[in-house]
């Protein structure tokens, strides 16, 4: 008789939906942010996704490190980058919990899109080649 096993591990199938709960959770602290609602989640959702939101986008856009390296450089530049938000806010007289929020998504939309693009173009090339 013949068994069949399965070589996977056991944790693999969670990461999806792991991934989607922070997703969830961090897009409902911006929205929360943004529309000004008082919710007692309205601070903690917030501050995830200012640290999440940046550190995903820096994260991808450094894809050639190895794996203890690339998380600890993304969560150091997300607070950079928060960081420098708040100070140019600041400086320009122009702070605003709702703005900051809106500034740190625009400023990790603009470094995770050319991340994509630059892995969708290897993808393409990588294709190309085997046919």
């Amino acid at each position: 008789m013949r068994t069949i096993t399965d070589n996977r591990p056991a944790g693999g199938d969670s990461l999806p939906v792991i991934v989607g709960a922070a997703v969830g959770i961090a897009g409902l602290g911006a929205a929360l942010a943004l529309a000004d609602v008082h919710s007692p989640l309205r601070a903690p959702f917030t501050l995830f996704f200012l640290l999440a939101a940046p550190a995903l986008a820096i994260g991808s856009a450094l894809r050639g490190l190895d794996a203890l390296t690339r998380p600890v450089l993304a969560v150091a530049g997300a607070l950079a980058l928060d960081l420098l938000v708040a100070e140019a806010m600041l400086a320009l007289r122009m702070w605003s919990a709702r703005g900051g929020v809106a500034a740190v998504g625009v400023v990790s939309l603009l470094i995770l899109v050319p991340a994509l693009f630059t892995r969708l173009a290897r993808r393409r090339r990588m294709t190309r080649s085997q046919d």
